[in-house]
């Protein structure tokens, strides 16, 4: 993606107050919070099964989506706003959350698979290609062994971030929307330079 190329920032998480500030959702946050900066609203729309917002003008204009069909049908969603804007995949940018990842750190990616995330594995079969930029946003783990998170993976993505996360979690989201301004400005490749060396995380002996 070269720089001005992003037309479309999608942020996945599950609709409805039930789900919000829970880690699935960390997407969402990001996109409320640069709403939030920028001054505008999102919108329920309808036809692209999720609430749209729109930052920028002219040329630069970019599209914020938050699809609102839950998680594992949000490329129903994403589908339906590219058709409407006339996109192709390599104008949008998915925001994801990732167990893999410890709260505190970014990977952004040109392409690649869903990695088990539903979300993810939902948007390529609805476009029908790997190829679209998504931003990781490292959410941590629920446990240190495979059998330990298979068992927590659900009640920890859908619980919320905990009360010491909460300013952690707010440099992290803050450097998500840096990332995006520098995507505009600089292209994917040197963003991700910036972007996959971020490391807000704490020292491993600090973790519970």
């Amino acid at each position: 993606m070269e720089s001005g190329a992003l037309r479309l920032v999608v942020g996945l998480g599950n609709p409805g107050q039930r789900y919000a500030g829970t880690r699935h959702n960390v997407g969402f946050m990001a996109l409320e919070l640069l709403a939030s900066k920028e001054s505008v609203r999102f919108k329920a729309t309808a036809k692209l099964q999720g609430e749209l917002a729109e930052v920028g003008f002219g040329s630069s204009r970019m599209r914020l989506l938050m699809p609102q069909t839950y998680m594992n049908e949000s490329g129903r969603s994403i589908r339906a706003a590219m058709d409407w804007f006339d996109l192709s995949a390599d104008q949008v940018l998915v925001l994801v959350d990732d167990m893999d990842l410890p709260l505190g750190r970014l990977r952004l990616r040109a392409k690649g698979s869903a990695g088990g995330h539903n979300g993810l594995k939902s948007t390529i079969q609805h476009l029908g290609t790997q190829d679209f930029a998504r931003l990781r946003i490292g959410i941590g783990a629920p446990g240190r062994s495979p059998e330990e998170r298979r068992a927590r993976t659900v009640s920890h993505v859908l619980g919320s971030f905990h009360q010491s996360e909460q300013p952690l979690l707010k440099d992290v989201l803050n450097e998500v929307l840096h990332g995006l301004d520098l995507i505009q400005r600089q292209g994917l490749e040197r963003a991700g330079n910036r972007l996959n060396g971020v490391n807000l995380a704490p020292a491993p002996e600090e973790c519970g």
